[in-house]
Formats: C-alpha cells, sequence, structure tokens
C-alpha cells in the first residue's frame, strides 16, 4: 500500500512520541519530524519521490553549521579562525553526526527501502548522519532557530568539552606545520624516542623538533598516533592561550 506523509504519522505516533522525548522536543507539526526519517530509498517505494528527508537534510546541514560556528566562537575566544573552522568541521562531519545519530538510537525511526533495511542501511554513517541533519532542519523549520539552537546545543556542547583534544589531535601535524611553515619558513622534524611491548602490542614515544629544540612528545599504539600528539603538544606550546 502507497503511504503518505499523514499515513505514516499515524502509523508511527508511538515511535514519534518517543523519539520527540529523546530529542526533548515536542513537534508542533509532526509531519516535518516523520519527513526528516523517511529515507530516499522508502520514499520511491512507498510515496511520491519529493517527500523525503532531504529538503531538510540540507536545512539541517546550514543551520548545524551557524549554530556549531556560534557556539565554538562563545566558547574558544582565543581560538584562531582556522581552529574553529576544523574543530567544527570534526563536530558536523559524517563520523560524528552518525555517532550523535547512534547515541539516540536514530536508526531505528528510520524508514527504509527494502534493499537498504536488508543491508544494514540503519548503521550506515551516510544515513545517519543525514537523517541526524534532516531531524535538526525539521526543529529548525517547526520552531525557527533558537529553538534549533538549544536542541542542538543540549547533545554537542558536552561533546565538544569532552572531544575537544581528540577532535583537533587529528590533524595536529598539518597545523604545526603550517604554523612554523607561516612564521618561519621550516618544517619541524620528529624523532622516535622509543619503542617498547611485543611487536603486536607495542608502545611508541615520539618526539617533534624545530630548530634544535624540542616542542613536544606523545605516545601512541603507532608513529602515525604518536606524532599527532607530539605535535598538539607542541601547539599547546606554541599558542598557551588557544581555546582558554
Amino acid at each position: 500500500m502507497v503511504m503518505d506523509i499523514d499515513s505514516l504519522v499515524q502509523a508511527n505516533k508511538e515511535q514519534l512520541s518517543e523519539l520527540e522525548k529523546i530529542l526533548g522536543y515536542r513537534f508542533t507539526d509532526l509531519r516535518l519530524l516523520q519527513q526528516a526519517l523517511v529515507h530516499s530509498s522508502y520514499s520511491f517505494e512507498q510515496i511520491s519521490p519529493c517527500k523525503n528527508n532531504e529538503i531538510l537534510e540540507f536545512l539541517g546541514d546550514a543551520v548545524l553549521y551557524l549554530v556549531i560556528g556560534h557556539i565554538l566562537h562563545k566558547r574558544y575566544t582565543g581560538m584562531q579562525e582556522g581552529e574553529l573552522t576544523r574543530l567544527r568541521s570534526a563536530l558536523v562531519n559524517e563520523t560524528h553526526l552518525a555517532q550523535m545519530a547512534r547515541a539516540i538510537e536514530l536508526g531505528r525511526f528510520l524508514c527504509l527501502g527494502k534493499g537498504e533495511d536488508a543491508s544494514s542501511g540503519r548503521n550506515k554513517s551516510s544515513i545517519l548522519s543525514c537523517a541526524y541533519e534532516a531531524v535538526v532542519g525539521a526543529i529548525f523549520e517547526d520552531a525557527g532557530y533558537y529553538m534549533a539552537a538549544g536542541c542542538i546545543e543540549t547533545f554537542f556542547i558536552p561533546a565538544i568539552s569532552g572531544k575537544k583534544e581528540e577532535l583537533l589531535i587529528a590533524d595536529a601535524k598539518s597545523r604545526l606545520q603550517e604554523t612554523l611553515q607561516e612564521k618561519y619558513n621550516e618544517a619541524p622534524q620528529y624523532q622516535v624516542d622509543q619503542e617498547e611491548g611485543p611487536s603486536h602490542q607495542k608502545m611508541f614515544t615520539v618526539s617533534v623538533h624545530f630548530r634544535g629544540q624540542e616542542l613536544g612528545s606523545g605516545q601512541a599504539r603507532s608513529k602515525k598516533e604518536a606524532e599527532q600528539r607530539a605535535a598538539a603538544t607542541a601547539l599547546t606550546y606554541l599558542q598557551p592561550a588557544a581555546g582558554k
């Protein structure tokens, strides 16, 4: 039987009410939340192709960028524009949005086509991240910017506070090189100081040097990650005021 959005709302009222409680927001127009949960694979099989979550996803993506950018601007007044941009990108990329979606079990509320459902679509990062953006877009469409911003802050501020170092460390080497190249037109050098443990579980200690001075060191299970951690320590040494 072909389903329209109104029919889906009636069929899924209990699930939609459960999701509203998880989100901490009650919709004025429940059709918006339902549409945010309709993947294109389902809409092509069951309802009009235009009645899926893609437009709400587009809207939610823009709202997330604006709100997260505003939060970071307020919280990290000493952080440079490039660092703020990287941190925002780490928070709104597909991987992190999918993690946020999994945290609220968004996958079990989705309407998927038979093929996508059979191929574990409810746990695919691409589908989950897009659905998360669509839910944000639905809240914005239902109640405007300030309500959407409040909901985003509720879920993202703990992630920002708890994962700032983790989110920034991934590209610490490139940021350190950019910093030194811009100021001195020279790149840093990395040195493996120690390798410990059996071959299948080694621990590497790496230090980073510039003009004969050690700027920082880091430990990790791989050389690459140890270099990133050393670079992150060096950035803290070079820019002690950043992020405070």
